[in-house]
C-alpha cells in the first residue's frame, strides 16, 4: 500500500513540461482544474448572492442589476483564474510571449467570436438592451431573457428561443420597444366605402378605441383621414398602450374586432377593390 502511494506521488510530481521557470506536473494540472471549477462555482454563488441580497434591495432597474452582476462575475473569474495559476506555481510572466503569439494566431481565426465578445461587453456597459426588453433585430422579434458575452437569447411570442450574436446589436439597427418607456403607439389602417360619412367613421373608430381596455386614454386615441384611395377612403386609427407591447399583434386584433362591430352598428361598409372597365365603340364600326 505504501509502495502504491509512493508511485502515485511520483506520477503526480512527474514534470510533464517546463514553461519558463515553472515545472508543470500532472498533480499541478489536476489541482489547477479543481481550482478553476471551484472558481466558476464560487463566482456563480457570489453573483446570485449579489443579485438576490444586495442589488434587489436597491431601486435599480432589473436590466441594470443584471449587467452589474455579470460584470462583477467576470471580474471574479479573472481574479480567480489568476490566483489559481499562481497557486500551482505557474509563472505568468513566462507565458506573456507565448500568449501574445497564440493570441495573434487565434485572433485571425476567431474574429467573429472576439467581435461578439467585445460586443457583449459593450452591451453590458452601455445597456442598449436589457433583460425583459421587447426588441426586433435581424428579422427576429421577441423578449430578451439572457445576455451573455457571446450571444443574447431572445424568446419569441411562439416561445422559441433565438440565439442572436451580440455583434448584431452593435452593427445592425435594433428596435427596442421598451428601452425607456413601455408606452407605445400603434397605427391601425382601415378603408371605408366612398358613400360613408367621414364624421361617423371617425366617431366609430374612437368609440372602438375607447372600449379596448388595453388602449390608453392619455394620450388619447386619434383618427387621421389619410387619402382618397382608388377604391376606398383611407383612415388610420392611432392608439397608445403600455400593457401588451410585448404582443403588438394582440392589441391590433382586439381593436380590429371592436372596429368591425362598430362599423356594423353604424352601417359603415368596407369596400372590395374594384375597377371600372369602359368599352368604346371603334370609329367607323356599324351594328350587324
Amino acid at each position: 500500500m505504501q509502495d502504491l502511494a509512493v508511485k502515485l506521488e511520483q506520477i503526480l510530481n512527474h514534470t510533464l513540461l517546463t514553461v519558463g521557470q515553472s515545472e508543470v506536473t500532472l498533480g499541478g494540472i489536476l489541482t489547477l482544474a479543481a481550482l478553476i471549477v471551484a472558481v466558476f462555482f464560487g463566482e456563480y454563488l457570489l453573483r446570485r448572492y449579489v443579485i438576490r441580497r444586495l442589488l434587489r434591495r436597491t431601486r435599480l432597474e432589473l436590466g441594470l442589476q443584471y449587467a452589474i452582476a455579470r460584470m462583477f462575475g467576470y471580474f471574479l473569474l479573472v481574479i480567480g483564474v489568476y490566483i489559481a495559476l499562481e497557486f500551482v506555481g505557474i509563472d505568468l510572466s513566462s507565458l506573456a510571449f507565448l500568449a501574445g503569439a497564440i493570441g495573434v494566431g487565434i485572433g485571425f481565426g476567431l474574429q467573429n467570436i472576439i467581435n461578439n465578445f467585445v460586443s457583449g461587453i459593450i452591451i453590458l456597459a452601455e445597456r442598449p438592451i436589457s433583460l425583459g426588453d421587447r426588441i426586433e433585430v435581424a428579422g427576429i422579434a421577441g423578449q430578451v431573457t439572457k445576455i451573455s458575452l457571446r450571444s443574447t437569447t431572445v424568446v419569441t411570442n411562439d416561445n422559441i428561443a433565438m440565439i442572436v450574436p451580440n455583434a448584431e446589436f452593435i452593427s445592425a439597427t435594433v428596435t427596442n420597444w421598451s428601452h425607456s418607456d413601455p408606452k407605445t403607439r400603434f397605427r391601425l389602417p382601415v378603408g371605408v366605402h366612398y358613400n360613408s360619412d367621414v364624421r361617423v367613421v371617425e366617431k366609430a373608430l374612437l368609440e372602438a378605441a375607447a372600449e379596448c381596455e388595453d388602449v390608453l386614454q392619455d394620450p388619447p386615441p386619434a383618427v387621421r383621414f389619410l387619402e382618397f384611395g382608388e377604391s376606398s377612403l383611407n383612415f388610420e386609427l392611432r392608439v397608445w398602450s403600455r400593457t401588451i407591447y410585448k404582443q403588438p399583434n394582440l392589441i391590433r386584433s382586439k381593436v380590429n374586432f371592436l372596429i368591425w362591430d362598430k362599423f356594423k352598428e353604424y352601417d359603415i361598409e368596407i369596400p372590395y377593390p374594384q375597377q371600372d372597365l369602359y368599352i368604346k365603340e371603334a370609329p367607323g364600326s356599324k351594328d350587324g
